[in-house]
């Protein structure tokens, strides 16, 4: 098998949510689920295209409480393509006998292919191959190329081509009492080449344009066949009418348009996706140039490794995904690495502090995107400010959750639907996000050498980082140390001690040795920068002397807790917790979870 692959064999309904983000494609732009084309939202298929950084806030109405979620909205299906044979019914893999099943991800050119023979009710036997892409090189397009084969039948179709906004957060199940409608259609329109369809998020106002042309083949020769364009108030879907003869192909190429009110350089969304349809080229064409892309990509990023296949093609399924999620595209565009990519709504796209764990691999291969990366943390420097007042500290707190303008996006409570109480949730003193991040910028530096990078804006941030830390730590006398309370470390099933209101832990060991390390590195990266500027720079953010002094202080007198004097704790009073009662909560409970 080529360890640039992932092959699936043989269709599974129960595996296909599994499969749809697998084969995600995406460019850094956006991201479109692997769903099956023919698919809409069902209980084994979830079609989802999402935007990088597209955001909108929501309330819900949950159990006499108002709630205010922010989501990575899932935008318009622009891959419906569907045929059905006169008196037949639309394609539809759940009702229908599927043969020779195959699903093919080819991360080496950025192509998700499907081929498979289905049997309907009439025994009428139909071949369906395909190939699509998010276009690597051309960010605003995607493209689908279908091959309808008759196998033993002649007759009339129908194919149907659509631009869905009948779309809702439908893909986390745990959400799907929250509100979830997040789009208004603006409009539908029937272009010459086509069609399009232009939405709204209700609360941001982020408008997205989506152009279709399609296009249907026999062999390399275009069809004249009669259509008829169908719109109502939340979608816009061309059909087209023609003959099918038994063994000869037909071939329907959909090309799509894809703007948004955050892009640069443009007059309008949907008049720009209007136009880019008309001028954009035949699959082919745009199949060449994605693959070029792709190929430029992997000269800088593949990882090749001799402990066998399987190790291999994990290892590129991972770079592949982290590419699709931060690409060159995603240079000046304003987000960051979400913890599950652009793939679906689980965490809802939220910014965690997963950069810290996929920096190094930009830094080393793709600098201009890890700095990006790093300026999105930049543009939320005035908000982490505002956040380390109304905890009443000094400096910047980055939240746990970030997502559109940098406020905490974690809950403070939630309910819990085997009791129906609403629980407290502390998991947002994760303060070593603010760690994370300045971490980050230090190996970014250290690859790199980007001295402009750290006078104008790494150095202001990490300033800021160590300011918080400072004024966080607190002087235990009888410890004779500098200690952090009230904090969650990175296990997120500790979040505060039993019978206590005490919200948080105290001395988490993580968070203590990795706000010892900022404090000091602050001051190694204040020698790093010309005597001016690290003056203008203390002066602005109104650290003196006597703060440096503690920094330095703070930094080498942190406490740490031990187990037995050998061991560093977890966190204090770690050793004293009691073992969970396991077998009490599997008699009580199907699913412990």
């Amino acid at each position: 098998m080529d360890n640039f692959q992932i092959v699936y064999s043989g269709w599974d309904p129960e595996e296909q949510k599994l499969r749809e983000a697998l084969c995600t494609l995406g460019n850094g732009y956006i991201a479109t689920r692997g769903a099956a084309e023919e698919s809409k939202d069902s209980k084994n298929n979830y079609p989802g295209t999402y935007l990088a950084g597209g955001y909108n806030r929501a309330k819900s109405n949950i159990a006499d409480k108002e709630i205010e979620n922010e989501d990575l909205v899932n935008f318009p299906n622009w891959l419906y393509l569907n045929f059905r044979p006169e008196s037949g019914s639309w394609l539809n893999l759940d009702e229908c006998e599927v043969q020779d099943y195959q699903q093919v991800l080819d991360m080496e050119s950025g192509i998700l292919s499907r081929s498979f023979v289905i049997e309907d009710s009439e025994g009428r036997k139909s071949k369906i191959e395909s190939r699509r892409l998010v276009s690597m090189r051309d960010m605003h397009n995607a493209a689908l190329e279908w091959i309808l084969t008759p196998l033993n039948w002649s007759g009339s179709i129908e194919i149907v081509s659509e631009l869905d906004g009948n779309i809702t957060n439908n893909g986390v199940e745990r959400y799907r009492d929250l509100e979830s409608r997040h789009l208004d259609v603006l409009s539908t329109q029937e272009l010459k080449d086509g069609i399009s369809l232009t939405v709204q998020t209700n609360q941001t106002q982020l408008v997205m344009a989506q152009a279709a042309r399609t296009t249907l083949f026999d062999g390399n020769h275009k069809l004249e066949v009669d259509t008829k364009t169908i719109s109502n108030k939340k979608s816009i879907a061309q059909h087209f009418f023609l003959n099918a003869k038994e063994g000869i192909s037909v071939r329907a190429e959909k090309i799509v348009s894809i703007y948004t009110s955050r892009d640069k350089a443009i007059s309008e969304p949907s008049l720009e996706a209007s136009e880019n349809i008309a001028f954009a080229p035949l699959f082919d064409q745009l199949l060449k140039r994605h693959r070029q892309a792709w190929n430029r990509l992997w000269k800088q990023a593949d990882i090749q490794l001799d402990n066998g296949a399987k190790t291999q093609r994990l290892a590129r399924l991972h770079v592949f995904h982290i590419l699709q999620t931060a690409s060159p595209n995603s240079v000046g565009l304003d987000i960051g690495i979400p913890a599950r990519g652009w793939h679906g709504e689980a965490y809802r796209g939220h910014i965690f502090w997963d950069e810290l764990f996929i920096t190094p691999f930009y830094n080393l291969r793709f600098p201009d995107i890890a700095k990006s990366l790093l300026m999105y943390r930049y543009y939320r420097l005035e908000k982490a400010r505002h956040a380390a007042k109304e905890a009443g500290l000094r400096g910047a707190l980055y939240p746990w959750q970030s997502g559109s303008n940098g406020r905490e996006e974690s809950q403070k409570i939630h309910l819990n639907p085997q009791s129906g109480n609403w629980l407290p949730d502390h998991t947002y003193l994760q303060y070593h996000v603010n760690a994370a991040i300045a971490y980050n910028i230090w190996n970014y530096y250290k690859a790199t050498g980007d001295h402009e990078f750290l006078s104008c804006f790494g150095a202001e941030i990490f300033l800021s980082i160590a300011s918080f830390w400072g004024s966080k730590a607190e002087f235990d006398t009888d410890k004779g140390r500098y200690v952090f309370l009230q904090v969650v470390g990175p296990d997120e099933y500790h979040t505060s001690y039993p019978d206590s209101d005490q919200q948080g832990l105290n001395n988490n060991a993580y968070t203590n040795v990795f706000a010892a390390w900022v404090l000091q590195m602050a001051l190694d990266i204040l020698d790093l920068l010309e005597n001016p500027t690290a003056e203008r720079l203390l002066q602005r953010l109104e650290i003196d002397e006597d703060e440096l002094l503690l920094w330095k202080d703070i930094g080498t007198k942190i406490y740490l807790p031990f187990l037995d004097g050998e061991v560093i704790s977890q966190f204090e009073g770690y050793e004293d917790l009691e073992e969970f009662p396991w077998e009490e909560y599997r008699k009580k409970y199907d699913n412990i979870q």
